[in-house]
């Protein structure tokens, strides 16, 4: 897929959100749905942002640098 490429995409489970900060890190995930290890693709957006697609559906996001890009200072 190019990258300008666009397409449509849905959400995995959004019975089931689960979300987690790494402090340490600075990262936050916020996953839809339990099986997101057997995502068939990952792609890194051009804001350090992965998304993990699985049957068309995101199942997951990690957000890097999560303090910096909400606007909150990290202590």
């Amino acid at each position: 897929m190019s990258e300008k490429q666009e397409r449509e995409l849905g959400v995995g489970d959004i019975n089931n959100i689960w979300i987690e900060y790494d402090k340490q890190n600075d990262i936050l995930y916020i996953n839809f749905g339990y099986d997101i290890e057997d995502a068939d693709e990952s792609i890194l957006t051009e804001n350090d942002i992965v998304v993990r697609i699985k049957n068309n559906k995101v199942v997951s996001l990690t957000i890097f640098d999560f303090s910096k890009k909400a606007g909150i200072e990290q202590y």
